[in-house]
């Protein structure tokens, strides 16, 4: 992720947090829920770590189903609510420390949940 204030056409500059001083990066997050508008599908969160985060593969069960997506889950994330500034409306901003692959079976036996 760019650090647009410090970053200039001919050097990037990657974005680091403030309180640690690590990188920050950031991963499109996709929501394939019917039932969630389309406005609302994908939302960016930033992973502050030292190191740029990997997908895991896509587990089999999803490729089997023809499903392309990996289910994951989120070390430490916080949701921090603020107003949009452009059409001051109520935003959230998404930030965690890492993520890692969720097992399929889990994640099946908590939607019978």
């Amino acid at each position: 992720m760019l650090d647009f204030d410090a970053s200039t056409k001919e050097r990037p500059v990657q974005q680091r947090d403030k309180t640690t001083g690590e990188p920050v990066w950031s991963v499109a997050v996709t929501n394939a829920s019917p039932d969630v508008r389309a406005a609302d599908k994908t939302v960016s969160v930033k992973i502050v770590a030292a190191v740029a985060p990997e997908m895991p593969p896509v587990p089999a069960a999803m490729a089997a189903l023809g499903l392309p997506f990996v289910p994951v889950e989120f070390v430490d994330l916080a949701v921090t609510p603020y107003v949009n500034s452009a059409n001051n409306r109520l935003a959230f901003s998404f930030r965690a420390r890492g993520f890692r692959p969720l097992a399929v079976a889990r994640s099946q036996e908590a939607s019978r949940s």
